[in-house]
């Protein structure tokens, strides 16, 4: 199969032919259709977030269930299915007190060592030397993933769209739902609508947010925001971000402000426009080592929260967000501004770094 291999730091995927992968005990090999393509992995390739190189990046993927591992009684081949990039094992003591999006054994195994949970990758050049799996590896054409990370979809649902449902709209909805508790009637702002941020825009006014306000530099993003459900705008290249929230709020700020970026000055802007009992929900990944400095006495006068998010509970969000979707709540398609093919992957990061891509473009891994 076709996949495309980050070799090292600071180069250009390579795509290479490697052998398909088996699944073992409890794991689905699924004939990958598409694959998002997300700035975490983006970090990765930058040295931003340490992994161990060679391996395949991708951790949003959409396909065919080929094969079933021993056990797996959840789907079956040929199942239409989207995978979720927090690969629950459901046993660690996270998964069994309902938080699986802090799944130690997910963090311990593929986070740090990209491999599954025997301590083993599914991935291997034709030498038999190892290529690490971020997630599922899911720039390939086939993945092996945990079966507790794999949900049948409907037929009325396109597969293609569907790819980004597993960590843009996925990391969404625990930011909105689970850690913002965005209610009806709240303020809302999102800082940074990149893939994850427009998604966090349309969930907040799906959740009854009487105000979305869209905070970037990007124009066209902005002009996104608005179809995605922002009711302002605000381009923070040209204006004083805080002072036109201040000004849109009355002065009182918003109940939740959303940092989808990854970085200090944003993340700092949370909180400076969070409102008394407000919340801070930083959903950005940072470069490592990235530190926050705030003024202590205005969280604690002002009984602000700082929270961090990093996406949700697959088994039982992922059933949610495809309800969702086939109740015509949500809109993937509009997110999507490039469907290129898994040659095209290289350049289409290349596009990501330089901040090209609107919204979030997809791998068709399948094509």
């Amino acid at each position: 199969m076709k996949a495309a291999v980050c070799v090292e730091t600071g180069s250009p995927l390579v795509i290479e032919d490697i052998p398909v992968p088996e699944p073992r005990a409890g794991e689905v090999l699924v004939h990958n259709h598409a694959c998002g393509v997300c700035h975490t992995d983006l970090h990765v390739m930058k040295g931003e977030v340490g992994f161990p190189l060679p391996g395949v990046l991708g951790h949003e993927i959409s396909g065919i269930v080929a094969e079933v591992g021993a056990g797996v009684t959840t789907v079956a081949p040929g199942d239409r299915v989207v995978g979720s990039f927090i690969m629950p094992c459901g046993a660690c003591e996270n998964c069994a007190r309902g938080m699986e999006d802090l799944c130690s054994t997910f963090f311990e195994f593929n986070r740090l060592r990209g491999t599954l949970y025997d301590g083993q990758t599914r991935l291997h050049r034709t030498d038999g030397s190892p290529l690490s799996m971020y997630s599922m590896g899911g720039m390939a054409e086939y993945s092996v993933t945990p079966a507790t990370s794999v949900f049948r979809l409907p037929d009325s649902l396109d597969l293609t769209d569907t790819a980004i449902l597993g960590c843009s709209l996925f990391t969404a909805y625990g930011a909105v739902r689970n850690v913002g508790e965005v209610r009806t009637g709240e303020s809302v702002a999102v800082i940074a609508v990149g893939g994850v941020g427009q998604n966090i825009v349309q969930l907040s006014a799906a959740s009854g947010a009487e105000s979305v306000i869209a905070i970037d530099v990007d124009d066209d993003k902005l002009d996104l925001a608005r179809r995605m459900g922002a009711t302002h705008t605000v381009n923070s290249s040209r204006v004083d971000a805080a002072g036109a929230v201040a000004e849109i709020t009355g002065g009182r700020g918003v109940d939740v402000a959303f940092e989808a970026l990854g970085s200090a000055g944003t993340t700092n802007l949370a909180v400076n426009i969070a409102r008394e009992g407000g919340r801070a929900v930083v959903v950005g990944i940072p470069p490592a080592g990235t530190t926050l400095d705030v003024d202590l006495a205005r969280i604690v006068r002002r009984k602000i929260q700082i929270k961090g998010s990093y996406g949700a509970r697959a088994r039982r969000d992922v059933p949610d967000l495809i309800r969702l979707l086939a109740a015509g709540k949500l809109d993937l398609g509009g997110v999507i501004s490039r469907r290129v093919t898994l040659d095209e992957a290289p350049a289409t990061y290349e596009a990501l770094d330089r901040g090209e891509i609107l919204g979030r473009a997809v791998v068709l891994t399948g094509a």
